[in-house]
């Protein structure tokens, strides 16, 4: 299938042509005006800030109306940038996937059919839905019974085979990968939640009755898949130290700790080892249920046959419903998974390669100048990523005149708003400023890594697009000074009294997340 690439106006194509020309998108050669050189003296105050001492920094910000840089610090140096990778791909699924694009999971049945036998196999064929719970297998089953049948003879199959059998992506870090931001890619998987952390299961231990005894520990989605290997002992009183750890190349997750008699329950998410496994024994367990006996083992990874007859069908929501938890959560997995299906759906290959080519190709066309970036991965996890700020910042500029732009910049994190799937990562940042309710952005943080890039609305009514990067930091964070310029940007004013300001906006501090996380409101998220 070839791509789709939307048709611009002359206008926003000319818009594109002025931001590629600027590349990196150094300082304009026009005398900059009073209000500009405070907005820089501001900016040039918050990156003077002790904590980026020996850091990288590269911030760019452009008037898009005009294609007028307003600011640009190191624009063009790449940096590593986080979830900002994320403004690559999600854009690129829009134009290539279309906004309407949805995720199928079929049941399919191949052999001979009689009153309630099925005399063959029954197939599980995965579409790439990272939206899939217990409950849409569930829902499947039910299907399959109220087609009449009650006995399949031979196997149940699970067809993964849209994508490749490439499970992680390049360089993610191994001690990541029991982390629920780091599950394994499949074309068929399972969310135990509607925040649709794909490829996970939530692990919860409560205290039990009696001092000395073991908590009393569960999972959702139930399942047989995993195994619980229960260390942990239940105490008179004191804080809970409970850990949840899943070993590399297997399923038992290990609970060591302790946890008070009259402690609340703690949860955490953990990712399973083999998505599609895990996948075909929620659905068996459904089958089951549902008064359906699998005679035959579970096998995985063998394509459906083409002449398979069709028994039930599942499809996701679509794509532009899709990126509220996906960009407002910074959900890697909903990235590599749209990563996959974009070279499935443009060259006919699932893998990250393909799909990071297609991404690639995409990005080129709005102007971004490739050759100057790296892409690896979808979500911006692999550390090899590099990005300038100057990029992020044409491809912010350009896809404003997409006709999806409207359901993007909705889907971005809104600051300061405190609803969680419309502030998302911004929910606590910024609050009570003039960028509350004003800047939709995108967060990134890895450790020594956080950036900030997306669009502020200054006080005459032009959006600015911006990107900042900040590399190689030793703070624990410098999200502070990111909110700091967000906030400049959404007071500037281009009547100005020419007075530079040296001192920068004041940043509210967030609180602190209930689970902990510094992104997050529940969980600990890579964001």
């Amino acid at each position: 299938m070839h791509r789709r690439l939307f048709p611009r106006t002359l206008a926003s194509v000319a818009l594109v042509a002025t931001v590629a020309a600027a590349g990196a998108l150094p300082a304009t050669a026009e005398s900059p005006t009073p209000a500009d050189t405070r907005l820089r003296a501001t900016i040039d105050a918050v990156l003077a800030d002790p904590r980026l001492d020996g850091a990288q920094a590269g911030v760019v910000v452009v008037d898009t109306a005009t294609g007028r840089t307003l600011y640009d610090r190191n624009g063009d140096r790449r940096l590593v940038p986080a979830s900002n990778t994320k403004l690559l791909t999600s854009t690129a699924a829009l134009a290539l996937l279309g906004p309407g694009h949805r995720f199928s999971t079929d049941v399919l049945a191949d052999g001979r059919r009689r009153a309630g036998l099925l005399s063959g196999d029954l197939y599980l064929r995965g579409g790439g839905d990272p939206t899939m719970l217990a409950a849409d297998y569930d829902a499947l089953a039910a299907r399959v019974a109220a087609d009449g049948v009650r006995v399949v003879t031979g196997h149940l199959v699970a067809d993964d085979t849209r994508y490749d059998d490439s499970r992680l992506g390049a360089d993610w870090a191994w001690d990541d990968e029991s982390y629920y931001y780091a599950a394994q890619v499949s074309a068929l998987t399972v969310a135990p939640d509607t925040d649709y952390d794909a490829g996970n299961v939530i692990v919860r231990a409560a205290p039990a009755g009696a001092v000395g005894a073991r908590p009393v520990v569960t999972m959702t989605p139930p399942n047989g898949y995993l195994r619980i290997d229960n260390r942990a002992e239940t105490v008179a009183d004191g804080e809970t130290t409970l850990s949840f750890t899943r070993t590399h190349g297997g399923n038992t997750i290990v609970v060591t700790g302790r946890i008070a008699v009259d402690a609340t329950p703690t949860s955490d998410w953990m990712t399973v080892w083999e998505p599609t496994g895990y996948a075909a024994a929620v659905f068996r367990d459904a089958l089951r249920r549902h008064g359906i006996r699998v005679l035959g083992r579970t096998v995985l990874g063998r394509a459906t046959p083409a002449d398979a007859v069709p028994v039930a069908r599942h499809d996701s929501m679509p794509l532009a419903e899709l990126l509220v938890p996906f960009l407002k959560l910074s959900n890697n997995g909903h990235a590599e998974v749209l990563t996959k299906e974009m070279g499935r759906v443009v060259s006919g290959t699932g893998s990250w390669p393909a799909g990071l080519t297609a991404i690639s190709e995409y990005v080129a066309d709005t102007g971004v100048d490739t050759g100057v970036l790296r892409q690896l991965d979808g979500s911006g996890l692999s550390r090899r990523n590099l990005v300038p700020a100057g990029e992020f910042v044409a491809l912010l500029a350009a896809v404003r005149r997409e006709p999806w732009f409207d359901t993007w910049y909705a889907a971005l994190p809104i600051a300061g708003n405190a609803d969680r799937l419309v502030g998302g990562t911004l929910r606590s940042r910024m609050r009570g400023t003039a960028a509350a309710n004003n800047v939709h952005a995108k967060t990134g943080s890895l450790t020594g890594v956080s950036g900030l890039s997306g669009y502020a609305t200054d006080a005459d009514g032009r959006v600015l697009a911006f990107s900042v990067v900040f590399n190689n930091h030793l703070t624990s964070s410098v999200r502070e000074l990111e909110d700091q310029i967000a906030i400049a940007l959404a007071s500037h004013r281009a009547a100005d009294d020419g007075t530079a300001r040296v001192t920068p906006p004041a940043a509210p501090e967030a609180p602190p997340a209930p689970g902990g996380g510094e992104c997050s409101w529940v969980k600990p998220i890579v964001c």
